[in-house]
């Protein structure tokens, strides 16, 4: 691992926000290769800590555990340097979050509309907030509620009508 940067200094990272779906995986890695970067992806962080997947934390012990793991990743992501971290979708619900993914790196949001949003997740098993009856509502309602915290990056992409490449490109630039 190269020399730590001043204390005052965000670690250079990037860090991709974004609703499920957003690309956020898929641009990561892409955009990894790019850049010679490692990538980390914190919801493979969260099932390292438990043991088990994202879904079964969820049905054994409920989102507020699962949120709680999340909080504990994330003060361990400004350790990492020259890397990409991916997020999961909803790690922007609590405030302690934003701020240690601020300090981790340069927060980019992939801002996807919610129709392709769910067209990208529909019929997903593995997402347990979607499993409900009308699952393009609830996308509806959790990006209306998450929007602004989002919102608070650095950099803001708009992926709906590029490909994974051009998503990169603008990252770059």
């Amino acid at each position: 691992m190269p020399p730590s940067d001043p204390p005052s200094s965000p670690a250079p990272n990037l860090v991709l926000v974004g609703f499920m779906g957003a690309g956020k995986t898929t641009v990561g890695r892409r955009l990894a290769e790019r850049l010679h970067w490692d990538v980390v992806d914190c919801d493979d962080l969260i099932e390292a800590r438990a043991g088990r997947r994202i879904s079964q934390i969820f049905a054994d012990d409920g989102e507020g555990a699962f949120r709680d793991l999340e909080e504990e990743v994330t003060a361990t992501l400004a350790d990492y340097r020259h890397t990409v971290i991916t997020t999961g979708g909803g790690i922007v619900e609590r405030e302690a979050n934003l701020a240690r993914l601020h300090a981790a790196g340069r927060v980019i949001y992939l801002r996807a509309h919610p129709d392709a949003l769910y067209a990208r997740v529909a019929g997903s098993s593995h997402r347990p907030l979607l499993q409900v009856a009308d699952p393009r509502s609830r996308i509806r309602e959790l990006l209306a509620h998450r929007a602004p915290r989002y919102e608070a990056a650095d950099q803001i992409v708009d992926t709906d009508d590029l490909t994974v490449e051009e998503v990169v490109e603008a990252i770059l630039r």
